[in-house]
C-alpha cells in the first residue's frame, strides 16, 4: 500500500473532465484527498458545466478543455469521459505540460495509447491509469501470497467476471454499444483484467479470444427507435502467459451471477482464491481463501495495515484515493510510477488482440511490451 502523504505538501490543483464517473467518483475523491484541490471542472455544455461548479464549490467551469489547460492554478487533469473521447483530451492535457489521471480504457486502440505514453515521457510529466483493483487490500493480500510462493508453480488459472450491469434488454442504447466509441464489455471490464494479469501473473504470450453479443439492438432515446448493438457483452478469452501458465478469463455484464468476480490460481503446492459476491460495489467484498493439497479451503485474513484507512461507501472512492495517492506522489517527488500510461498500452493492447482473434477465430501472438513500444 502506498504511503499517505505528508500533509505539509503542497496542494496539487486538479481540473476534472467528465462529470459523470467524474462527479461519482473522481471529485469526491479529490476533494477528500489531503493533497489534491478540485480547481476547474469541465462539461461540454458551459451551464451544465457551471451548475457542477457551484454545487461542489470549484473555482471555475469551462466548456473547452483549452481554456482549463491554460488555468496557471491546473497542475494536474483527471479524464474520466467515455473512451472515444480520451486520445483527443489527453493529447490537449499532455502536450500543455500538466500531469494526467485517465480512465480505462487508455484509448480506442493501442496505437493512440502508446502516442500518449511517448508524448507523456517527453514531457516529463506524471500520468497514471485508473487501474484500481492494485489498491484494494484483499487484492493486494493475494498478490502477497503469490509472491510469497504459497501456490508453488502455477498450473491453471481461473477468471470469472460476471454482473448484470447490461442484462436488462430495456436499457437504452447509448456509446457503449458502439464498437467505435470504444464500448463494450472487453473494454470497461476486460482493460482491468488485463491489467491486474499483468501486474498478479507477468506477461501474456499468446491468447485466443471469442466474443458475443446476447442483446444485440437496445431502443435509441434519440430517435425511439431499435438501434444496432455492435459491441460486445461476453467474452471467453483463453491466455497462455509467457511462463507457460493457462489462464480461462470468462467476462460477462448480462448475466445474473451469485459469484460476481473471482480469481483462482491452483499451484503444485496449494491453491488460492480471491472473490466477491457484491454485485452492488465492484470494490468493496473481496475475500481470501486458500488451501494446501487434501486440505480444506479456509479464509485468509486481510492484514489491518492493508485496509482502506477509510472505508467510504461507494468503494470506487476508497480505491481511487489511493490511486490518488501514488498519483501525488509521483507529481510531488518528479518519478514515474506504476500503474502508467505504459501499463495502459499494454492493457490495450491484449484487447486489440483480442479483436483480431475473435475476427480470425484463430491464436494471436502477444508481442512483448519493450518491443511494441520501441518498435
Amino acid at each position: 500500500m502506498v504511503s499517505t502523504l505528508q500533509t505539509n505538501l503542497q496542494k496539487v490543483g486538479v481540473a476534472v473532465i467528465g462529470t459523470g464517473f467524474g462527479q461519482k467518483v473522481h471529485i469526491p475523491g479529490l476533494q477528500a484527498h489531503p493533497q489534491t484541490e478540485v480547481v476547474a471542472v469541465y462539461h461540454r455544455d458551459i451551464n451544465k458545466a457551471k451548475a457542477i461548479a457551484q454545487s461542489q464549490q470549484i473555482p471555475h467551469a469551462y466548456d473547452t478543455i483549452a481554456d482549463i489547460v491554460k488555468l496557471p492554478t491546473v497542475q494536474a487533469v483527471t479524464i474520466a469521459t467515455p473512451p472515444f473521447l480520451h486520445y483527443e483530451m489527453a493529447k490537449i492535457v499532455l502536450q500543455a505540460g500538466k500531469h494526467l489521471l485517465l480512465e480505462k480504457p487508455t484509448a480506442l486502440n493501442a496505437a493512440e495509447a502508446k502516442e500518449l505514453y511517448q508524448l507523456a515521457q517527453q514531457k516529463g510529466i506524471t500520468a497514471t491509469v485508473d487501474f484500481e483493483f492494485r489498491f484494494v487490500p484483499g487484492w493486494q493480500r493475494f498478490s502477497q501470497l503469490l509472491s510469497e510462493g504459497y501456490v508453488g508453480d502455477k498450473r491453471l488459472i481461473r477468471i470469472d467476471w460476471l454482473g448484470s450491469s447490461r442484462a436488462d434488454a430495456s436499457r437504452s442504447w447509448n456509446w457503449y454499444s458502439s464498437q467505435d466509441k470504444g464500448g463494450g464489455a472487453l473494454g470497461s471490464l476486460g482493460s482491468h483484467a488485463f491489467d491486474y494479469i499483468y501486474w498478479l501473473f507477468g506477461p501474456v504470450r499468446r491468447l485466443s479470444a471469442h466474443l458475443s453479443t446476447a442483446i444485440p439492438t437496445r431502443i435509441d432515446p434519440a430517435s425511439g427507435e431499435s438501434k444496432l448493438v455492435n459491441t460486445d457483452d461476453t467474452c471467453i478469452l483463453t491466455l497462455e502467459l509467457a511462463d507457460g501458465t493457462p489462464c480461462q478469463l470468462t467476462i460477462s455484464a448480462v448475466v445474473h451471477a451469485p459469484r460476481t468476480h473471482w480469481v483462482e490460481v491452483y499451484g503444485d503446492r496449494g491453491t488460492l482464491v480471491l472473490g466477491s459476491e457484491n454485485q452492488k460495489d465492484y470494490i468493496h467484498g473481496f475475500r481470501v481463501w486458500g488451501s494446501q493439497p487434501g486440505k480444506a479451503l479456509t479464509e485468509i485474513e486481510i492484514p489491518a495495515h492493508l485496509m482502506f484507512s477509510q472505508n467510504h461507501a461507494d468503494g470506487r472512492i476508497s480505491a481511487f484515493m489511493r490511486v490518488l495517492d501514488q498519483w501525488v506522489q509521483g507529481i510531488n517527488h518528479q518519478q514515474q510510477i506504476v500503474p502508467s500510461l505504459r501499463e495502459g498500452v499494454y492493457s490495450q493492447l491484449l484487447m486489440d488482440l483480442s479483436h483480431e482473434s475473435h475476427k480470425t477465430a484463430s491464436w494471436v501472438d502477444v508481442p512483448s511490451l519493450e518491443s511494441f513500444i520501441d518498435n
